[in-house]
């Protein structure tokens, strides 16, 4: 990666907007920011553009800091501003906070050489100059800076050949597997969605030789989103409508479906959860192929929910949520568990079978009042899909691990894809039933361990408020006779009343 500053010509107020923008979107706690340049050069107006674009309030109040010497602001990462140009000597950092600053939240920076070594190496540096009636900035860091100052190049490259170059940019989301999302507004009102999910190496082994992503086929390009996306599409659901793509970059602009989800005001919304399960009857009715093709690529090939992919997942559960909890597994113990998840695999993968999307709940799945029937659900999450049991997506949406689903919800979620199954042909109910708790422990269990692993090797704690919830729905899927020896074995092992 070369340390070479980027350079950019910023020609009027509009394009200092847009490069504080582009930063605020990559923002992240422990970055620190230092301005330099003359009086007059415009360190202020970016400043000013940046905290309020972070803060996501276009009117945000930003006063100068040059005689509080510090302001702090709010917002998706804290922010605080520091003017150093009263400071009299470096030995006055610690009088002021900057460490304690760096540590809570983003750190932004005027006069910086007055900091001397106190500023971090890992620091990005933009200079501003005055070039005629506009700016020139020029922009280096060490740390990942040189890297992550190429990837704001390469997007600026990508929306400029979209027809989005002079548009507006505003962080979206961003999920535990890295990838991030921007919401991109152009001046005459077209929106859009930034989709930026670079490839990323597999994890070290951990299972005969492969990889976590290897064994249980999370995707690590962007090649099965295209894949699934058009697949979806081509069969009349609501996936966006991919408006322009950089596979091999990782990039694509995504029609923006809006913001209304599935719940509302943190609620689930019954008659959403029935045509997201009508959804699910269509796509499950027929036949779907296994391969797909995607323009310039060839055909992606969905891989199968194995053996070894259903396994992995389930021992997350005695690698992480049994030392999370303090309980000791034994050899016994755990070979028991996979003995018991072995067998069950038997049965899951004997019950009929289609796309399996693996995460169809309530952040992947939009309210699109304005269309008609399945297509009043936008989905958006399914590049890690596979050929698997049809009752696991059910299982995913009627036991949502993010909000509470009360049982009533979740009976009249599977009554409403039952009636659609047998509305539309022959149906096998019991099946489908005992492939529906196989599937709603597998992936109950799967999350308790997966959450746990979030909150102690990454540092995630917020996941740990979704534990009891989880349990809650592995103790209702464990009613079912199909999964009496897990129940078994939870009791005895992992008592999930305790």
């Amino acid at each position: 990666m070369s340390d070479a500053p980027l350079v950019l010509m910023l020609a009027d107020e509009a394009a200092t907007l847009r490069l504080a923008e582009a930063l605020a979107t990559r923002l992240a706690s422990g970055d620190v920011i230092a301005l330099e340049g003359d009086l007059g050069a415009g360190k202020t107006t970016l400043a000013r553009a940046l905290i309020r674009a972070v803060a996501g309030d276009p009117a945000l109040e930003v006063p100068s800091p040059t005689f509080t010497i510090v302001q702090t602001y709010p917002g998706r990462v804290p922010i605080a501003h520091f003017d150093l140009y009263r400071l009299g000597s470096a030995d006055e950092f610690d009088e002021i906070g900057f460490d304690e600053a760096v540590a809570d939240g983003a750190v932004l920076i005027e006069w910086p050489e007055r900091g001397g070594s106190r500023i971090p190496a890992s620091a990005l540096t933009i200079r501003l100059d005055i070039d005629g009636e506009g700016r020139c900035a020029s922009l280096s860091g060490g740390g990942g800076w040189p890297e992550r100052l190429a990837r704001l190049a390469g997007i600026t490259r990508f929306l400029e050949e979209a027809g989005f170059g002079d548009a507006r940019r505003a962080h979206l989301a961003g999920d535990a597997s890295g990838r991030s999302y921007e919401r991109i507004l152009r001046a005459d009102g077209t929106r859009a969605v930034l989709m930026d999910a670079r490839d990323r190496l597999p994890g070290p082994p951990v299972w005969d030789g492969r990889s976590y992503d290897d064994v249980a086929h999370r995707a690590t390009t962007v090649l099965p989103f295209v894949a699934m996306n058009e697949g979806l599409r081509a069969i009349g659901i609501s996936a966006p409508e991919i408006l322009a793509a950089d596979i091999p970059s990782g990039l694509l602009l995504l029609e923006d479906l809006g913001d209304a989800f599935i719940i509302a005001d943190g609620v689930p919304q019954p008659e959403r959860w029935q045509a997201a399960a009508e959804l699910l009857a269509h796509l499950h009715g027929e036949a779907r192929p296994v391969e797909l093709p995607v323009s310039g690529f060839g055909d992606y090939r969905i891989p199968d929910f194995d053996r070894d992919a259903f396994l992995i997942e389930v021992d997350l559960l005695p690698r992480w949520y049994a030392p999370l909890i303090g309980r000791a597994l034994d050899e016994e113990a755990e070979t028991a568990f996979r003995a018991i998840w072995t067998d069950l695999f038997a049965r899951f993968d004997a019950a009929e079978k289609s796309w399996l999307l693996r995460d169809y709940h309530s952040p992947n799945l939009l309210w699109l009042p304005e269309r008609a029937g399945i297509q009043r659900i936008g989905v958006l999450d399914h590049q890690d899909a596979m050929i698997g049991a049809s009752a696991y997506d059910l299982a995913s949406l009627g036991q949502d691990v993010r909000v509470d689903v009360d049982e009533a919800l979740e009976w009249a979620t599977i009554d409403a894809y039952v009636a659609a199954r047998r509305a539309a042909g022959a149906f096998d109910g019991d099946a489908f039933a005992a492939a529906y708790a196989i599937s709603g422990a597998q992936r109950t269990t799967k999350i308790l361990g997966g959450f746990a692993r979030l909150a102690t090797a990454f540092g995630r704690p917020q996941y740990l408020r979704h534990i009891p919830r989880v349990k809650a729905y592995l103790m209702r899927n464990l009613r079912h006779e199909v999964l009496s020896p897990l129940a078994l074995w939870y009791d005895r092992h992992l008592p999930l009343d305790d």
